[in-house]
């Protein structure tokens, strides 16, 4: 397993980060079983875990913090905080009030007295973001966490909050966590290059494209909309869907490359996105240990200029096939009040 430094933080971490999201009732809620996944990644030289808060409600906290007992010291421990935990105000965001009490959960849970990694999943517009760095900041003093970034950030969300720590003279996101694939490549055009010129490291989620490119779903294959990764998002995967095609076509031409390589598709899929200069590490997310080990087995894929090219001709530099999170979208996008002028100012006359 290679090592890479984790932007400028000193820390290192492997190129395979290990994502724990399916740990959880509903995906795997075998505790015991997920402690043997979490091991097994341990041994084969993975040294970075990934997390969240949100995710089962603190469940998955709980199982990791249980499979890192007495290999603590070993591991980059990466979570997050944004989304609510609870019914009600004031139970999630991005304020002070709530990160300082989400922390403490987070610790807690996880069964440490530090986090290496304390990640915002998800911009909060009621909140100014130099409440979220000084609070942040304040937590790095305190040594709660050794360092902190965001995810799901946008490009320019990102250059605000650089610029308001160096104002303010506050600690600054030194990570950034975005999705990316092969088939969404969106964000080579002004993420990647804006965490570049910052010197953040960077952790991709869903290298796979949310299942697309484990090689379960294939053109002219009835689709199993009803397990996995399809049945939680259907309208991703379902043939019937016109925006769907150009998805199956390229999959189509990845796995012949994949073959021609005398690797798996998925392992195509990961070696791509750590090739990126930009990317730190991929975060694997396997349900089970079949899907862990296959993904590892993949570690030494080197893909060349030509491969490279290849997937270039199949799915364009800065292209998405799909948008791998359209919830995502800047505000201006899915608030139509804020794109359109009063009506009686609409008028250049």
């Amino acid at each position: 397993m290679r090592y890479r430094t984790l932007g400028r933080t000193g820390i290192e971490v492997s190129t395979h980060c290990l994502g724990t999201m399916m740990f959880q009732d509903g995906f795997n809620g075998d505790h015991e079983e997920c402690a043997r996944i979490v091991h097994a990644a341990l041994d084969q030289g993975v040294n970075f875990v990934d997390t969240a808060d949100m995710y089962g409600r603190g469940e998955t906290e709980e199982i990791v913090g249980k499979a890192l007992r007495g290999r603590r010291d070993d591991v980059v421990l990466a979570t997050k905080v944004h989304f609510p935990m609870a019914e009600g105000p004031n139970r999630g965001g991005n304020s002070r009030r709530w990160i300082l009490k989400a922390v403490e959960d987070s610790l807690t849970r996880l069964g440490t007295d530090w986090i290496d990694l304390y990640q915002v999943h998800f911009p909060d517009h009621t909140t100014d973001i130099e409440e979220t760095l000084s609070v942040l900041t304040d937590l790095v003093r305190a040594g709660k966490i050794r360092a902190f970034g965001c995810s799901n950030f946008q490009p320019d969300e990102i250059v605000e909050a650089h610029h308001v720590s160096e104002r303010r003279a506050l600690g600054r996101f030194r990570t950034a966590q975005p999705p990316y694939s092969i088939l969404a490549r969106g964000v080579e055009t002004a993420l990647l290059p804006v965490a570049e010129r910052y010197g953040m490291g960077v952790l991709v989620w869903s290298p796979l494209a949310f299942g697309f490119l484990t090689g379960k779903h294939r053109k002219g294959r009835t689709a199993d909309l009803d397990t996995g990764r399809a049945a939680f998002r259907p309208g991703n995967f379902d043939p019937a869907v016109a925006a769907n095609a150009a998805k199956y076509e390229a999959v189509e031409q990845l796995a012949e490359l994949a073959d021609d390589l005398g690797c798996t598709l998925p392992q195509l899929a990961v070696a791509f996105t750590v090739a990126h200069p930009g990317v730190t590490s991929a975060i694997l997310g396997p349900r089970t240990m079949e899907q862990l080990e296959g993904l590892l087995k993949g570690a030494s894929v080197v893909l060349d200029d030509a491969a490279l090219d290849r997937i270039d001709a199949i799915v364009p530099p800065g292209v998405n096939l799909y948008d791998p999170a359209a919830y995502l979208q800047p505000r201006s996008l899915k608030e139509p009040s804020l794109r359109r002028r009063p009506l009686g100012e609409r008028s250049a006359g």
